[in-house]
């Protein structure tokens, strides 16, 4: 069994983010050892935007999550991501 490095200390989310783009994780932990565990309050990251959009179209967007039963920033998540999904799926080489 090969001799493990040991993990450094992240400044910040970015900097790990970056550092395990680049590396390789079986070189740093010892997988076979692993134990599945739930996370069950761990929370995506998220950054707050501002968006300016149409007064009609908050309407619309506002009746349709109301329609749905959830809010309508959670619905706005929901179809933006699906969109972004939808393209990526098109402009993968």
């Amino acid at each position: 069994m090969k001799k493990l490095k040991k993990v450094p200390k992240f400044k910040s989310e970015d900097e790990e983010f970056e550092f395990w783009s680049t590396h390789d994780l079986t070189d740093y932990v010892n997988i076979s050892k692993g134990k599945r565990v739930i996370f069950s309050r761990l929370k995506p990251t998220e950054k707050t935007t501002s968006l300016r959009l149409p007064v009609y179209l908050m309407e619309e967007l506002k009746m349709l999550a109301n329609k749905i039963g959830i809010p309508y920033q959670s619905l706005m998540k929901v179809y933006l991501a699906q969109r972004v999904k939808q393209e990526l799926k098109f402009t993968k080489p």
